[in-house]
């Protein structure tokens, strides 16, 4: 079935999630090795079928992976190369075009403080996402479209009981810069070391932090991964992150999603 989808014009998320989960054997997250040059094959073949030229997306794969035998692709550069219905997969990127608006928005649907983004969270940040986009959809689409997304993650290992790790949403936004910069997600510190670094820069002890003590913290983080991070871009980062915040107070769990890596 997956390979007659290739054969569409325009092939529904849930497609897509079916395509990548036949064509990724053995369940890895990628498309790699003999899984690409199955679905470079099966790709040209399906489209010929149908009587469709490959898109430029298409060629552009083709030429570039069709003899790498050590080549590989995830599900987001699949989404560069499969014509959608309604690429919604790209609305984040197009809707969320700083670090600031995704953290904004990541506290806002994260109404629980989790860290997570739940099945339900989840529905309602795609919900809004199409509203502000001004794109048509129902019910039925909008859930179809939920459990792509989860299931995206899943693939990803960052799924956790149908629930989306921050930090991992922001891989399908592709943002020029993470609240830390740097690196794919910037610098992160194992949460023990964090726990005690959070009290030390806590002067006042009440369990949060102001803009100050986050400032004071930025900058000597900064410096002590200035190989990695831009101390000329403290400003940046602070106002990213102090978007977590609530009413101005930085709590250890908000710091946590940023700073810390999750040790699990």
């Amino acid at each position: 079935m997956a390979k007659a989808y290739l054969q569409g014009v325009e092939i529904s998320a849930s497609q897509f999630l079916d395509i990548f989960h036949h064509y990724d054997n053995d369940g890895n997250g990628y498309i790699e090795g003999k899984e690409l040059q199955n679905f470079i094959k099966e790709l040209q073949q399906a489209r010929k079928q149908a009587g469709l030229e490959l898109t430029d997306q298409m060629k552009a794969f083709v030429e570039e992976y069709e003899k790498n035998t050590e080549g590989k692709i995830d599900i987001v550069e699949l989404v560069q190369i499969l014509p959608f219905e309604e690429n919604f997969l790209l609305f984040f990127r197009q809707q969320l075009r700083s670090c600031t608006e995704f953290v904004q928005a990541w506290r806002r649907y994260d109404a629980d403080h989790s860290g997570y983004i739940e099945a339900e969270e989840l529905k309602n940040f795609l919900r809004d996402l199409m509203k502000k986009a001004k794109k048509p959809y129902d019910d039925k689409k909008l859930e179809e479209y939920t459990q792509t997304t989860v299931g995206v993650f899943w693939c990803w290992g960052t799924c956790h009981k149908g629930a989306i790790l921050f930090g991992e949403e922001s891989k399908l936004a592709h943002l020029s810069e993470s609240p830390m910069g740097g690196g794919d997600y910037g610098v992160k510190m194992p949460r023990k070391e964090f726990h005690k670094i959070f009290e030390l820069y806590d002067k006042d002890g009440n369990g949060y932090m102001d803009e100050n003590e986050l400032d004071a913290l930025l900058r000597d983080f900064c410096e002590k991964n200035k190989k990695v991070l831009d101390t000329a871009k403290i400003p940046t980062y602070k106002t990213a992150i102090m978007a977590l915040s609530d009413a101005g107070k930085l709590y250890e769990t908000d710091l946590a999603l940023v700073l810390c890596a999750d040790e699990n």
